[in-house]
């Protein structure tokens, strides 16, 4: 059987999700799942699996998210139908003054995702967003461009969120370190990006729509009807305290006895920092606030779940199915066709400024290509780590490599990223909205942040 070029398969991929989208005005997951069929008869393997294996890496993703979206879902509109969501951007507002609300989600979304994983804490952030955007009128995408900058950038930089973790391990660079020089340099890169967000986002008139598949959110109640702030919290506080609590265990017992102590804690945080069970717990918390501020009938009551759970159903069916096109650009080994272009090279010891250049733009790659950020990071520095020569002949420690890693697999995120689709849905974005906003934000972000790690790395080697 004719074998086709992987890049030329990323190509024609390329074409079917943007062409079925923008020209035919399709739904998102009928593109993307076309796509993934497509890409998977054109991609090497058994003829008769080429169809199942799109439907496998589909379930894959769903699994791995599903329960999650469709309890956030439900926790967003319980957040907001029972003011909660209202109580705390007030706080918000008293505390950072109502010029810097963008700055207050930023900065929570910054410091959320070192524990979490991006995604959950967008979940949990986005109804404050919502919410804030409703009281205040401040531009609904800066607000939202800000929360989920602030939270991309120590994805993919700080542990021990699983991407820099490995990298760290990969590339020989002691934890605490990678943990100190990922914030070195994620900080200036959220400064200088919040100010390029305030700028970007006048200039995109979007309004803020109901979430796709749920119906308009209510009026808001009045201040003196509204829930206290602990409550309030309680449901986004709730899963990030069990989630960071199985993060710290499992980091502390690596290493330890198996009879110890801490490997004993780390089994039970294994169930309770579960992010599903962690969710439902939520979820449980955010129905009851949510009963007792506006006391619905029951039949009006299970209709508000069941529209939110609706609403998250179409975000789960659309990034599983931009996980399953992800999946199958995987099958015809685009990745390694991307490495391959660097490969000619990989027995020659590179030095210096090159490496960095060569490891931001590998990772850029890669995240174009197969849509994971954890993915791009966890393949370039493992083959960035096997033309990696001693510090003092690259002249500066390897962690900048690392950084340069993390912040070129931000560049590139486009529709076969699941994370592109949970922006762009629980946003109410389209995919063109989408793209326009978090595609092209990510883009400056990741070279503004390559360009503080290059300067870092020249003025501060640390060898």
């Amino acid at each position: 059987m004719l074998e086709i070029p992987p890049l030329l398969i990323l190509l024609i991929g390329i074409i079917f999700v943007i062409g079925l989208i923008i020209f035919l005005r399709l739904n998102a997951f009928f593109a993307l799942i076309t796509a993934s069929i497509i890409v998977s008869l054109l991609a090497p393997g058994e003829f008769s699996e080429k169809i199942s294996r799109v439907a496998m890496a589909f379930g894959s993703t769903a699994g791995k998210i599903g329960i999650v979206i469709a309890l956030a879902a439900v926790i967003g509109r319980c957040l907001i139908e029972s003011g909660a969501a209202d109580r705390i951007v007030q706080w918000f507002v008293r505390l950072f003054g109502k010029k810097n609300c963008s700055v207050s989600l930023m900065s929570s979304g910054f410091l959320l995702s070192i524990p979490v994983f991006f995604d959950t804490v967008f979940y949990l952030l986005i109804p404050l967003a919502r919410s804030m955007h409703r009281r205040t009128k401040i531009n609904y995408v800066l607000l939202v461009l800000a929360m989920g900058a602030g939270a991309s950038i120590t994805h993919s930089l700080v542990p021990p969120t699983p991407g820099p973790l490995i990298m760290a391990d990969t590339l020989g660079i002691d934890l605490g370190f990678m943990i100190a020089i990922g914030l070195l340099v994620a900080i200036p890169t959220a400064i200088l990006i919040m100010f390029y967000i305030r700028h970007y986002s006048r200039r995109m008139d979007i309004p803020m729509r109901p979430i796709e598949g749920s119906e308009d959110e209510s009026e808001p109640l009045p201040d003196d009807r509204l829930p206290g702030l602990l409550i309030s919290l309680l449901p986004i506080i709730l899963p990030l305290l069990m989630i960071s609590a199985h993060t710290i265990a499992s980091t502390l017992a690596k290493g330890a006895e198996i009879t110890s102590n801490i490997k004993q804690i780390e089994e039970i945080t294994a169930v309770l920092g579960n992010a599903n069970l962690a969710m439902l717990l939520s979820s449980i918390i955010a129905l009851i606030v949510f009963y007792r501020q506006r006391r619905p009938k029951m039949k009006e009551f299970g209709k508000s779940v069941e529209t939110s759970l609706m609403s998250g159903g179409i975000i789960i069916l659309i990034t599983s199915a931009g996980g399953a096109f992800g999946a199958m650009l995987k099958e015809a080994q685009v990745g390694p066709a991307i490495q391959a272009m660097f490969g000619n090279g990989a027995d020659q010891q590179l030095g210096g400024i090159g490496l960095l250049f060569m490891a931001f733009l590998i990772a850029s790659l890669l995240k174009f290509a197969q849509g994971s950020t954890t993915v791009s990071m966890i393949t370039t520095s493992a083959m960035i780590a096997t033309m990696l020569p001693s510090q003092e002949i690259i002249g500066f420690h390897p962690v900048y490599i690392a950084a340069a890693i993390g912040f070129g697999a931000q560049c590139g995120a486009w529709m076969n990223d699941s994370g592109f689709w949970i922006y762009a849905k629980m946003s109410g974005f389209t995919g063109m909205e989408a793209i326009k906003t978090w595609t092209v934000t990510l883009a400056v972000m990741a070279i503004i942040g390559f360009l503080i790690t290059l300067l870092f790395a020249t003025f501060l080697p640390l060898v």
